[in-house]
Formats: C-alpha cells, sequence, structure tokens
C-alpha cells in the first residue's frame, strides 16, 4: 500500500490482485448476489483510489480497508432504500411458484447467513470469512472488540439453533 501510495502502479495492481477475492467474498456475504458484489468491489477500489492518501503505514491495512468497505456497502443500501421509497409500482406480477424446501442435509452458508440480523452477518464475514481478529473488525466497524464479541457469539448461538432445527448435528 505504501508503494501505491507513492504512484507505484505495479503495486496498485499486486494489491488489487491479492486482496479482491477476499473483499469480493465479504460483500458477496453481506448482499448474496454476485453482480451485486462485483459492482461493490468496483467502487471500494475506486473509493480507496481516492483516499489512499488517507493510510498511514504504521496502521494495518485490512481494518482501513474494511471500513471503508462497510461504508460502501451502507451507502449502496441507503441508495437501494431511498430508490425503494420513490419508485411506485405500477401492476402487481404474478406470484412466483415457491421451490420446495431443500432436504435437510443441502443448507448452505449463505442460507445461513440470511437468517442472521445483518450487524451479526456483517461480523461473522470479517471474522470468519475473511479473517481478521477481533480488534480488527471493531476498527472497521467502529465497535468496541467486547460488542464484536457478543455480535458473534449471538450469530454463533442463532447459527447452532437453525442448524439443530434442521436435523444437523453441531
Amino acid at each position: 500500500m505504501a508503494n501505491y501510495q507513492r504512484g507505484d502502479a505495479a503495486a496498485a495492481g499486486e494489491l488489487v490482485d491479492a486482496l479482491s477475492p477476499q473483499l469480493f467474498r465479504f460483500f458477496l456475504g453481506q448482499v448474496r448476489n454476485r453482480e451485486l458484489a462485483d459492482d461493490l468491489l468496483q467502487d471500494l477500489w475506486l473509493r480507496i483510489h481516492s483516499a489512499r492518501h488517507t493510510y498511514r503505514e504504521s496502521e494495518p491495512l485490512l481494518p482501513w480497508m474494511y471500513a471503508i468497505a462497510r461504508r460502501v456497502r451502507i451507502d449502496q443500501y441507503r441508495r437501494n432504500k431511498n430508490r425503494a421509497n420513490r419508485e411506485l409500482q405500477m401492476e402487481r406480477l404474478p406470484d412466483a411458484p415457491v421451490p420446495d424446501a431443500e432436504p435437510a442435509g443441502n443448507l448452505d452458508f449463505e442460507t445461513l447467513l440470511a437468517e442472521l440480523p445483518e450487524s451479526q452477518r456483517e461480523v461473522l464475514v470479517m471474522l470468519k470469512v475473511s479473517g481478521l481478529s477481533v480488534e480488527e473488525v471493531a476498527r472497521a466497524t467502529g465497535c468496541s472488540a467486547g460488542s464484536v464479541k457478543q455480535k458473534a457469539h449471538r450469530a454463533y448461538e442463532k447459527l447452532r439453533t437453525l442448524l439443530k432445527g434442521s436435523g444437523h448435528a453441531v
């Protein structure tokens, strides 16, 4: 990142190549839509480019990047919320048929994550999918380490309940 700040184009490419998969998984865990996650990732890299001068070499890189990623996701949510408030549905489309319930053995991670509240899902994705420490997640989210631990614990409990309810051994 320090070389990127100094204008090294190769360093910028290496940074994008190294961190894009991890940041894409963060967005995908939040929005559960590949196209939207890709759009958010592109927006993130634009913001990082614009804000690269604010990064301090003495600080860890990932919490700084995840703080920006979190703001990108929040801004996208607000844009969609505002758009939904202004749009009027002209005619009602027929309801889509309800798909058959999945067999108990086929629960996927995204389905389980969708059941969690937004704040718990965000913390869980940062901790377990992205591999950040509690302190790094606290910096990225602007919460205390204790709050991050509490959200993670509540997310684990909810996931255990969901898995027990579906017949999976926990």
